[in-house]
């Protein structure tokens, strides 16, 4: 299997990010250009439960809609999930990611993204987008202002 990884310094706390990253209505306000809307079609964001994401304008050249089934959470910490359905899984399988939470200080992180994958065929190029899109993403995080949130 492959791997491909990457990081992203925030100059928000680890305890923040998470939250941002687990909830649905927080995490769909960021920027609907990149993501339109997340949503647990089952479960809470439990293992075994699936997420849905529906990218935006900006993204949906490239993803329209990820399906995420988490099989590891640590809370505060990490999560893993392996995509199920969506373009992303019509290109590797398997495609599994694990966000990263790491405390630096009170109003600092690191975010580690890491993905396993195996492209269905060999034309099909490494991930570097979907890498690029997440970890830009991130970055934005420590934008919003969490209390107009």
């Amino acid at each position: 299997m492959r791997e491909m990884k990457g990081e992203i310094f925030l100059n928000i706390s680890a305890e923040k990010a998470w939250e941002m990253y687990r909830d649905n209505d927080k995490i769909s306000r960021i920027n609907p250009q990149m993501l339109a809307k997340a949503e647990y079609i089952k479960g809470k964001g439990e293992p075994g439960s699936l997420r849905c994401f529906q990218l935006g304008p900006a993204l949906s050249k490239y993803v329209k809609q990820s399906i995420e089934k988490i099989e590891k959470v640590e809370e505060g910490g990490s999560v893993t999930y392996q995509v199920t359905d969506g373009e992303l899984r019509k290109m590797y399988n398997p495609y599994r990611v694990t966000f990263s939470f790491i405390y630096v200080s009170n109003e600092q992180c690191v975010v580690e993204w890491k993905a396993e994958y195996e492209p269905i065929t060999p034309t099909i190029p490494t991930p570097e987008k979907a890498r690029d899109a997440a970890l830009s993403f991130l970055k934005l995080f420590e934008k919003i202002d969490n209390h107009a949130m």
